[in-house]
């Protein structure tokens, strides 16, 4: 697996660098990157972002371990095997030395391989190590934190997600179709999403839940911000009403969804230092074809 590299530069002695590996051909369905996150800040201090709304996601944490708060939650040290399920609110990280190995999982592979909807952890995290629905990754966990070698760990986990897919059970195609559906700009209503799926709205309602996380609606909400957010990132250059989806009726239309997914203005966060997702939007675009893990768009 060829990685993408991003390098941000800080004070004169703290370095971040994050490092996307595509996965392997039998994970696409399920899997949007694995990733390396390095943090070394050589005395410098803790250095603070925000994660924006995405899918669920696993983090295997050497090293200090983070302070993370999901919307407004009381701020917690993260556990070391930390479990994130899909999120509709930005994700407050201050972290200090540590390396993280992530992986990106999507909704597809939410359902192959977490016996727990995704509603169940929704805007939430769990200690994988103490959670039974994951005790599959524990392993994993215990062999990430022995291994130096970036690429044998890369591989590792690639091997240890591909070797969970035997067991696993069979996919759902209509998750598939309903991700594609979200990822299409031009379905923008509940009704359009149940008309691509020939599905009634209350089924919808419920596949929306189970398997995403979230109702549809905040879901094409969710989507419409993402995109918005997506081009900012790979050009902070422009204002927001350039980067503005053409779904929105007006910038204060685009103001309020900010401080609902961002919790903060756009201006706010437009001012403020992205020392770890301002470089990695950058590498991910480059390695999975898009700047937030939200806009990935699942294998044909």
């Amino acid at each position: 697996m060829a990685p993408r590299d991003a390098s941000a530069p800080l004070a004169a002695v703290a370095r971040v660098t994050t490092r996307f590996f595509p996965p392997s051909r039998a994970l696409s369905p399920y899997l949007s990157a694995i990733y390396l996150t390095e943090v070394v800040l050589n005395g410098a201090p803790r250095i603070e972002d925000f994660l924006h709304p995405e899918w669920a996601n696993m983090r295997f944490i050497q090293g200090d371990a983070p302070r993370v708060a999901i919307g407004g939650q009381p701020v917690a040290d993260a556990p070391s095997f930390v479990v994130t399920g899909p999120t509709s609110r930005a994700t407050y990280f201050l972290a200090g030395d540590m390396r993280v190995w992530g992986v990106g999982i999507l909704p597809a592979g939410w359902a192959k391989l977490a016996p727990l909807t995704a509603h169940a952890l929704a805007d939430a995290y769990c200690d994988g190590r103490a959670h039974t629905a994951f005790a599959n990754f524990a392993p994993l966990a215990e062999a990430l934190a022995h291994i130096n070698d970036i690429e044998a760990a890369a591989a590792l986990i690639d091997a240890h997600f591909c070797a969970l897919l035997a067991s696993a059970p069979s996919d759902d195609p209509t998750i598939v179709a309903a991700h594609r559906a979200l990822i299409d700009d031009e379905v923008t209503s509940v009704a359009d999403l149940s008309a691509r799926l020939n599905l009634s709205e209350r089924s919808v309602e419920r596949l929306s839940l189970r398997a995403f996380g979230f109702a549809p609606k905040l879901l094409l909400r969710r989507q419409r911000f993402l995109r918005s957010l997506g081009r900012f990132m790979l050009d902070p250059s422009m204002a927001w009403i350039e980067t503005m989806d053409h779904h929105y009726y007006d910038q204060a239309q685009f103001t309020r969804d900010f401080h609902r997914f961002m919790g903060m203005s756009p201006r706010a966060y437009a001012a403020r230092p992205k020392p770890i997702l301002g470089a990695a939007a950058f590498a991910r675009a480059a390695a999975a074809g898009a700047p937030v893990q939200g806009l990935h768009k699942p294998p044909e």
